[in-house]
């Protein structure tokens, strides 16, 4: 069955960094896009960014040059390493692949993606 595990979630204080990791099993890990996704309290979801099969990046303008996604396909391991966090930080993070099919597909519903993990928490607070 396969899986996607989140862990590193933690509370915070402004100007910190943290960095967050997505474990995969049960699939082609290195086939498969890798997304981040954050979903604020009260607020619909957000696209954080990816990196595709080919390890290009892709970042939302919220977080590029303080966010940075790497993955190790050895491991089957996804990251995200968040700098400079701000209180607007704070959501549930989640991470999600899609099968590589050549466009990478910035989206933000779970139904867009063949596996969704179950998020965890980051609190930007001082």
């Amino acid at each position: 069955e396969a899986h996607l595990v989140e862990s590193g979630g933690d509370l915070v204080k402004p100007g910190d960094s943290l960095t967050l990791s997505c474990a995969a099993s049960g699939f082609a890990f290195e086939k498969y896009d890798m997304t981040w996704v954050r979903r604020p309290p009260g607020v619909k979801p957000e696209w954080v960014g990816a990196i595709d099969r080919d390890g290009n990046t892709y970042y939302a303008n919220s977080v590029k040059g303080r966010f940075s996604i790497s993955r190790d396909n050895a491991e089957k391991m996804v990251y995200l390493q968040m700098n400079s966090l701000k209180p607007e930080d704070t959501a549930v993070y989640f991470c999600a692949g899609r099968y590589h099919i050549g466009t990478l597909v910035a989206g933000t519903d779970q139904a867009e993606f063949h596996y969704w993990g179950q998020g965890t928490p980051v609190t930007v607070s001082s």
